[in-house]
């Protein structure tokens, strides 16, 4: 039959969801402290054994064997516990007798506090060493309050706290709202476990890339290096390790579904995944996705590099704020100098013209027969073609001169046509002239000679022609005179 002792233990076990085994240590933890009390131990060390089958108790009075005597009640020298034990050391342990185990006898209040105390610390040893495995692991668990600044995690059998340095600036968290969280560390303090948790390890995207996609869990696609702004965009480099696999399409997915999972954890952050290269040149061309790089120059002293991309994919290659180029000098650890391919050509030196000696430009005026006669070589040298070395910068400083001729000698036309112009319309007739207001002055009888003169205002200085059909057509001309006639 069980004793009642083996019963509430029992029974203690299964509410605290502890071990057998650590209920009955602190039982046996909390006899031994209330028999100390007791003056049939005589100040003694006690110690109590539990039988867990039968919950017999066995309470025993022991001392300690040191080499140095601080409590007499509690401990003795090596030669008086050889005279007690033969061969007894030093940290053994002699019996000097057993108490009656009398539960009356026992103060029950005592007793009371140090099992549950007991049980309180045994609770947060197992958490611990339940939580200690799980230290860089991913967890999902609810937010159980915001206090200031700082988050509570409901982790079930423990709690967890998230410090602002470990929050998104840009997510906003709130009572029940249920999350992916990364486990920083995992520390043993008076309290119990500290579980520190965050959403803004690098670490964390790592872990959900594992999970959602299997050729990085099972190790043919390698995650290189990861630079993280957390909440706004984030660049993963990534390798295949078998040939025929695109680590980039394994980690996009069909149609995009398993980069999409990660970015519904990390609630919008956007992601870039690139292709990792071994050569530098590559790996930081790679980097400023989704912009293109024509040409990367490494100084391997600094560790720095200059990007030229076209004009175009300036501010792509930047990004907003700068975000692009610097998560990709976080990915690659190379300072990066984005520039464009126009600023690089103006900012290009001139190249200097070589110098001509005074023979050589001699030869080059002369006329080709003289050249010809003077060297023999000549006609030699006359058969080999030589294709002349043409400079981009030369061809395009030829080609603008000829343009600002080509304007200049189309401005000097333009002049001579606004100098025309305003020649014929400053013509102005003398109107000075007897000869022509001149009309003909002879009498009914006998006219006088006609002389050439104006007889129509239209016909002056050529302001409007003579032709008899336009007057004629004019409103209030002779057509509506006739029609008035008739």
């Amino acid at each position: 039959m069980k004793s009642d002792l083996r019963i509430a233990v029992t029974q203690l076990a299964a509410e605290r969801n502890l071990p057998q085994p650590v209920v009955v240590k602190a039982v046996e933890a909390a006899l031994a402290a209330a028999y100390k009390r007791d003056p049939a131990a005589q100040g003694q060390d006690v110690i109590v054994e539990m039988d867990p089958a039968d919950g017999d108790v066995t309470v025993r009075t022991v001392r300690h064997v040191v080499e140095e005597v601080e409590d007499p009640l509690m401990e003795l020298t090596v030669e008086d516990a050889q005279k007690l034990q033969e061969g007894a050391v030093v940290g053994d342990i002699i019996e000097t007798g057993q108490l009656d185990y009398n539960p009356g006898r026992i103060a029950a209040q005592t007793a009371k506090q140090v099992v549950m105390q007991r049980l309180r610390e045994a609770e947060r040893d197992i958490v611990f060493e339940e939580f200690i495995d799980k230290e860089g692991e991913v967890l999902t668990a609810t937010i159980q309050r915001v206090e200031s600044r700082w988050v509570t995690i409901d982790l079930g059998k423990a709690e967890a706290v998230m410090p602002p340095a470990e929050q998104s600036p840009f997510e906003r968290y709130r009572p029940g709202q249920q999350l992916k969280f990364f486990v920083v560390q995992v520390g043993k303090t008076i309290r119990g476990p500290e579980i520190v948790v965050s959403r803004t390890h690098p670490d964390l995207l790592r872990r959900l890339f594992e999970v959602e996609v299997p050729e990085i869990f099972s190790g043919v696609v390698e995650i290189k290096a990861i630079a993280r702004e957390p909440g706004a965009r984030s660049k993963v480099a990534v390798t295949s390790n078998q040939e025929g696999v695109d680590a980039v399409g394994a980690c996009v997915g069909l149609r995009g579904i398993r980069i999409q999972n990660v970015v519904n954890e990390l609630l919008g952050e956007k992601i870039d995944v690139i292709e990792w290269d071994e050569d530098p040149v590559k790996f930081i061309a790679n980097s400023l996705s989704p912009a293109v790089a024509d040409r990367v120059i490494l100084n391997v002293e600094d560790e720095s590099a200059t990007v030229l991309v076209p004009d175009r994919q300036l501010s792509l290659a930047i990004g907003r704020e700068g975000q692009n180029a610097r998560l990709a000098a976080k990915l690659t650890n190379w300072r990066i100098d984005i520039q464009g391919t126009s600023q690089i050509v103006e900012e290009a030196p001139a190249i200097p013209e070589p110098e001509v000696s005074v023979a050589a430009a001699e030869v080059a005026a002369a006329p080709v027969a003289e050249v010809a006669e003077a060297s023999p070589v000549a006609e030699v040298k006359s058969e080999i073609a030589v294709e002349p070395v043409v400079d981009d910068r030369a061809a395009k400083a030829a080609a603008d001169a000829e343009l600002a001729a080509l304007e200049e000698e189309l401005a000097v036309l333009e002049r001579e046509e606004e100098e025309r112009k305003a020649a014929k319309e400053s013509e102005v007739l003398d109107v000075s002239s007897d000869d022509l207001w001149q009309v003909d002055g002879g009498s009914k009888a006998a006219p006088a000679k006609a002389v050439d003169g104006i007889r129509f205002a239209e016909d002056i200085a050529g302001f409007r022609e003579t032709d008899a059909g336009r007057r004629g057509g004019r409103r209030g001309g002779s057509s509506a005179r006739n029609r008035r006639r008739r």
